[in-house]
């Protein structure tokens, strides 16, 4: 593999010196760029593009080549390892995704196997291809669903506004929730494992409905599982550490509990004040985030105040990535963006300066 010329980002999620802090965005690569919506475009739909290797490694790109961003992540869907259990996942026009063969009853939870990674081979082949194209500018992130998280489309079918299926198997036959969750870790583990040997130099955990579960469930049906696959995890890689970021949104109240899973850095959402989650951690993990999506939708000076505000809460040293709070709204202004990137780079440099 080529040389990296940009490593900030990786030596920011190890708390090493960097000379400024680092910037990426979850979503980066999507709907609030032309060049994305042409692509896809050419696609024909959302699910061509992630199977399509040529294509997901130019979405990938595209904001490299336009932002001054310090890492790329991967693009895909958390959605392919249960396509690849044999789910059937399909995108209706307005509704979000779906599965033709959801977990809904015990028959299908227990015919549920960790799929053969051949199914995946086009999410590794597109890391590969990502890693060459990007030709060591910045580091490539690989990522996966929580097994929670996925656990949450599969039972439901989809989406949904209260899990009300989830949450009733939980409490109902939280035996089989379990099943499935451990199944799930034992393939997003293989999964993740095998997006890093192709070329993955840090990966994330999106666990994006940990949030919605009481303080005990919480560490019963989530916590536990991502500390499952983190301990399974590959975590050095070309001769060097493969960081990863564990991301729970609405997960601010259990950041000790986070940082005590074995990851390298906890993603944050906007709830959360900065000083508070770095005094609460301390040094154990690195700190994420953690920007409202929103703020991009305010003007250059209010941007621009926001990240002064962020930065300062996080104060000198390193060990911060900024980052949104959560996934960029897709009517964002991709010119805002730009000034997001380089206010954080511009004023970021006052809080590395050695002494």
């Amino acid at each position: 593999m080529t040389q990296l010329q940009n490593d900030t980002f990786l030596r920011a999620l190890l708390r090493e010196p960097v000379e400024y802090t680092p910037i990426w965005l979850m979503r980066q690569a999507g709907r609030y760029l032309p060049e994305y919506k042409a692509t896809r475009s050419f696609a024909g739909n959302f699910l061509d593009l992630c199977h399509s290797v040529d294509l997901a490694t130019e979405v990938t790109l595209q904001p490299i080549d336009r932002y001054n961003l310090d890492a790329a992540i991967l693009f895909s869907d958390i959605l392919t390892i249960p396509d690849a259990m044999g789910l059937g996942l399909y995108f209706e026009a307005g509704e979000g995704p779906k599965f033709e063969c959801p977990l809904d009853d015990e028959a299908n939870i227990e015919l549920l196997t960790v799929p053969d990674m051949e199914k995946l081979r086009y999410v590794f082949d597109a890391v590969s291809s990502i890693r060459k194209a990007i030709d060591g500018r910045v580091p490539l992130i690989g990522f996966s669903g929580s097994p929670f998280t996925l656990a949450c489309y599969m039972i439901e079918g989809g989406g949904s506004k209260d899990w009300r299926k989830v949450k009733t198997m939980l409490y109902s036959r939280p035996d089989l929730l379990h099943k499935i969750l451990d199944i799930t870790a034992q393939t997003v583990t293989e999964y993740l494992n095998t997006q890093i040997v192709c070329g993955a130099q840090a990966v994330q955990i999106f666990d994006t409905w940990g949030g919605v579960l009481s303080h005990s469930a919480f560490q019963e049906f989530s916590l536990r599982y991502m500390k499952q696959i983190i301990s399974g995890l590959k975590r050095e890689n070309e001769g060097r550490r493969v960081p990863v970021i564990v991301f729970t949104k609405g997960g601010g109240q259990w950041l000790e509990l986070l940082a005590d899973t074995g990851a390298d850095a906890l993603g944050l959402d906007w709830t959360v004040e900065m000083a508070q989650a770095r005094a609460r951690v301390g040094d154990k993990v690195a700190l994420q985030g953690n920007m409202d999506p929103f703020a991009l939708f305010g003007t250059q000076k209010s941007i621009c105040a926001e990240v002064a505000h962020i930065l300062e809460a996080y104060g000198n040293g390193s060990g911060h990535v900024f980052n949104l709070g959560h996934g960029i709204n897709q009517f964002t202004n991709p010119e805002q963006v730009e000034i997001l990137v380089e206010t954080v780079h511009d004023l970021s440099r006052h809080y590395h300066q050695v002494a």
